[in-house]
């Protein structure tokens, strides 16, 4: 009898949560507001992500005054008027008027930090409950993820919502698995399993069923803008909807900084490096490349300078920028870098404003906007010779080089030296090349470009 009574429990327990679930659904498809909710759980990550958000924020108040615009932040400390002035202090992006927030408290979930093992589809699987907890808090009209969680994307169907995605990088991509089956290690595969064949295997299996997961999950978007050519190859592989993907390239300070000088202060030479403090930004390699650099320098040369700007997440972050510093003592060149982090968009400009190069070293950067900003500004860029920069950016200009790419440490050292080196002339003639490439990536251009792209959506709801 007892048995009968533990069973019957349970099944009421599922049955009663089966039913919380569905009224929750039916509650919020009921309750659907004239609004834009944009998925963005972290609001001060101060990236080139956060710049897509403020500038889709005021894509979206330009193009439809109509509709409000609500953001989904997991920052307890963010409210109306500070994240509008966040977007006017760091980005230089004035919104019309503040945006509503709804706070997020579950956001744990989708920390890195919580699935020491089995991250993508930890993370993956928590991005869907915290999307919960925001769907059930509001339900907009038209659900925007800016931050790449496309597993939310099923759920936001079914809460009614027309789901609208910006992504910057597939969560995986046919290159991973690639590294995967050629044993090289790196921030996404640990050089244990790099160097075991039977681990090597199980994670190709993984990487393959995430794959089938996350493709469906994908699907499930009305419209896909995708920020790059290598990001769109990869996402119409795996999504399979080239008919609902577009290609818009994110918002770049170009206006504002192809104003500043092209002539620049030669002694130190300054080398400015615009990343967050995260793994795959790999800051040790360019602390590297520019000891090997110094060390190769003849006597009568200047000395330069390498100076670190970027922001902090979290607590790893902070790590990192530590060991970065340590890593400075190491090679003997800590008098010759400097480390700025959290700066506010006016000192960035400032600090651009005296770099005769920009170094970038992201292996299969989704797109990089940081590349691009150095181009605007002037500083000739020294990137990673491979996705966005590579197929997007860096290439050549009326026939003129615009930057350099690189791979290896003693590639990046060499490009280092030879701008160093370069006489004024040149220079002068590369900088202006890379300016005028840069005015394709313009902010501008991505408001006209997001607002295309958006507009059959918007138009076609708001006749219904």
């Amino acid at each position: 009898m007892a048995n009968w009574f533990i069973i019957w429990a349970l099944i009421a327990g599922q049955l009663a949560l089966i039913v919380r679930f569905g009224l929750n659904i039916i509650n919020g498809r009921w309750s659907r507001k004239r609004a834009v909710g944009f998925f963005h759980p972290y609001t001060n990550d101060g990236g080139g992500g956060e710049r897509v958000l403020w500038c889709a924020v005021k894509a979206i108040q330009e193009e439809s005054p109509d509709l409000d615009c609500v953001v989904y932040t997991g920052d307890h400390d963010a409210s109306p008027q500070s994240l509008m002035g966040r977007a006017i202090d760091r980005f230089g992006v004035k919104l019309l008027h503040p945006p509503k927030v709804v706070h997020l408290y579950k956001r744990k979930w989708v920390e890195e930090t919580t699935y020491p093992r089995f991250t993508m589809i930890g993370q993956s699987l928590g991005s869907i409950y915290l999307s919960w907890e925001a769907l059930c808090s509001f339900t907009p009209l038209y659900y925007l993820d800016t931050s790449g969680y496309a597993f939310t994307y099923p759920l936001a169907r079914i809460f009614g919502c027309k789901v609208i995605c910006y992504t910057h990088y597939p969560t995986i991509s046919l290159d991973m698995l690639s590294r995967v089956r050629d044993g090289n290690s790196m921030y996404n595969n640990d050089a244990r399993i790099a160097r075991s064949i039977w681990l090597s295997r199980f994670k190709i299996i993984y990487y393959n069923l995430f794959s089938l997961m996350y493709g469906f999950a994908g699907s499930c978007t009305h419209l896909a803008m995708v920020n790059s050519s290598w990001t769109q190859s990869h996402i119409e592989k795996i999504w399979k909807i080239p008919d609902r993907t577009k290609r818009v390239y994110p918002p770049c300070d170009t206006s504002g900084l192809q104003v500043l000088p092209l002539e620049r202060p030669a002694n130190p030479p300054k080398i400015i490096s615009v990343a967050q403090f995260r793994p795959e930004k790999a800051h040790k390699l360019q602390l590297e490349a520019f000891s090997v650099a110094i060390g190769k320098l003849d006597a009568e040369s200047p000395r330069p300078k390498l100076q670190f700007v970027g922001s902090c997440r979290n607590e790893a972050d902070e790590e990192r920028l530590e060991g970065l510093k340590n890593r400075a003592v190491e090679l003997k060149v800590d008098a010759d870098v400097e480390f700025h982090k959290n700066v506010v968009y006016r000192d960035l400009v400032n600090l651009l404003a005296s770099a005769i190069a920009g170094i970038h070293s992201m292996t299969d950067e989704h797109f990089g906007i940081s590349v691009v900003e150095f181009m605007a500004a002037g500083a000739i860029p020294i990137a990673h010779n491979s996705a966005g920069p590579k197929m997007d950016i860096v290439l050549e200009e009326d026939g003129q080089q615009t930057g350099f790419l690189a791979h290896s440490v003693d590639e990046y050292a060499d490009a280092i030296l030879n701008i160093i080196k370069m006489p004024e002339e040149q220079r002068l003639k590369m900088a202006l090349a890379a300016r005028r490439r840069a005015n394709r990536f313009s902010e501008q251009r991505f408001y006209e470009d997001f607002k295309a792209a958006i507009r059959p959506i918007l138009t076609h709801l708001s006749k219904q």
